[in-house]
């Protein structure tokens, strides 16, 4: 959520959510999520505590719990909405198996420390469309695709 980070700049652990920017758009789970980051990182300075962040992108993959999860809402979007077009979006993602190996090897590890960014994979809209046609044959999907854009 920095629409102000250089295009020509690969996005890295250097690179934070604008929190004037979340505030302006509303985007308050984005604030909160950057401000207490930060926050922590700042309270364990100058002490002999550590403080790891694992930053995931959109997070995929076999759920435990019978609710729905917000990663998985945005699944759920293409094959229950009926969406008529679609905008190509290119999303990060990670498998949520591979998020848990990164936190226990984040936790193993005695000098890791800072921000680290999770993610496995990019991916377009369009294809991830025609992975779930594939896979579900059944829905309505998207007809037609919209410009490119990113999350």
């Amino acid at each position: 959520m920095n629409p102000s980070w250089p295009k020509d700049q690969v996005m890295d652990e250097t690179c934070w959510s604008d929190t004037e920017y979340c505030r302006t758009t509303e985007n308050w789970y984005y604030l909160s999520k950057t401000e207490a980051e930060r926050e922590a990182l700042e309270l364990v300075k100058g002490s002999e505590l550590d403080v790891v962040s694992i930053c995931p992108t959109l997070v995929l993959g076999p759920i435990l719990r019978s609710t729905v999860n917000a990663s998985s809402l945005f699944l759920l979007r293409f094959l229950k909405e009926g969406l008529e077009s679609v905008e190509n979006w290119l999303s990060w993602i990670v498998d949520v198996r591979d998020l848990a190996e990164a936190l226990i090897l984040a936790f193993e590890k005695p000098e890791a420390e800072g921000r680290y960014i999770c993610m496995s994979h990019m991916i377009k809209t369009e294809s991830l469309v025609d992975m779930l046609k594939s896979e579900y044959p059944h829905y309505k999907y998207p007809k037609k695709k919209a410009s490119l854009s990113a999350i």
